[in-house]
């Protein structure tokens, strides 16, 4: 099905889509393994950035490579292991590659989700992760983050991949959203904790910015409260997130709502017990968009889970910013195996 366009008042945003769309499979056909493809050049898609200077890597991949680390064979599992610079990041290639690219985000900490990568690359997806924030030369913090930096690594994937799927966990999830609605390239997105709106950061100096830009210019966003206050230490954020978007007018809110309805195929996976933010209710609203447009959306949710998704073969996430997150690993772990299934499908297997 093709995706409809957006009525939102940012709209205008959004890059014009190549035509006609790629075929697709119908829907309930059983998932199917893309056999390996050679790395090729890229389709003639819409792509206001320049190809960024640098050689080729064994993977096919142009770009800047970090010289001082080596490909090297992973202990895990048969993928080989490459890290990546100008953002930094890894990448993992498969011995044996199903032909899908997956770019893995990680939440509000902006660090390069390795973890996530190397599982999914382990399964026969060529998996990268990134630094989205704190590197040289980008924002200090999760505010005015360019969606180009993800539509980037998604045309980098395109280049020797079938499939493309976005992986991304909280703020992470908001991007993978974003992105699959920027991008005709993106064939679906796996939301793990996530969002229907663009929500807005809060800059050291106080001042309200968007998560996410486009062309320069930030993207509307559901600004948080500054009545706030937290009730106990350490904090739990879901309340805020509720008022902050209570507070929020109705044309706020339309501006800020994530196309979804632009993503052709979306997984979400949420936690009862998320006490970041009120993932379930996130996930509920993005479904009825979704529908709304003649679309299915697949949820996992688990009541006791909390805001880190715990796949089979990683390891728990440990520190960050002071905060609650709910859950136990107990509980984590069971939303991630319920979820494993599904991902799976994702990546052709």
């Amino acid at each position: 099905m093709a995706r409809a366009r957006s009525r939102s008042p940012w709209s205008r945003c959004w890059p014009a889509r190549p035509s006609p769309p790629r075929p697709r499979p119908l829907p309930g056909s059983p998932p199917t393994r893309p056999a390996p493809v050679t790395p090729r050049a890229c389709a003639p898609r819409w792509r206001p950035w320049a190809e960024p200077p640098g050689r080729s890597d064994r993977c096919g991949r142009r770009g800047p490579l970090s010289a001082a680390v080596p490909a090297t064979r992973c202990d895990h599992a048969p993928v080989r292991h490459l890290r990546l610079s100008a953002p930094d990041g890894v990448r993992y290639r498969p011995d044996e590659p199903s032909g899908v690219g997956v770019l893995a985000l990680a939440g509000s900490s902006g660090r390069v989700d390795g973890e996530r990568a190397r599982v999914l690359a382990e399964q026969g997806a060529l998996s990268e992760s990134i630094r989205w924030f704190g590197g040289p030369g980008q924002s200090p913090g999760p505010w005015d983050v360019p969606v180009e930096l993800f539509l980037e690594r998604v045309e980098e994937l395109r280049r020797e991949c079938d499939r493309v799927v976005v992986c991304g966990t909280s703020f992470g999830a908001e991007a993978a959203l974003l992105t699959g609605a920027f991008s005709s390239s993106v064939d679906a997105v796996a939301a793990f904790a996530p969002s229907d709106v663009v929500w807005s950061g809060v800059t050291p100096d106080g001042r309200s910015a968007s998560h996410w830009t486009f062309d320069g210019r930030p993207l509307p966003c559901v600004a948080l409260s500054a009545s706030w206050r937290p009730d106990r230490d350490p904090p739990r954020f879901t309340e805020l997130y509720r008022q902050s978007y209570g507070a929020a007018g109705k044309e706020t809110i339309a501006a800020a709502t994530i196309p979804v309805e632009r993503v052709p195929e979306v997984v979400l996976v949420a936690g009862g017990d998320d006490r970041v933010w009120p993932s379930q209710e996130h996930a509920a609203r993005v479904v009825a968009r979704r529908q709304r447009h003649g679309l299915s959306t697949v949820v996992v949710r688990d009541d006791e889970a909390g805001h880190r998704t715990i796949l089979p073969g990683e390891r728990p996430v440990v520190g960050g910013a002071r905060m609650e997150r709910g859950g136990s690993e107990a509980a984590d772990r069971r939303l991630g195996a319920a979820a494993w299934s599904h991902l799976l499908r994702l990546i052709g297997r």
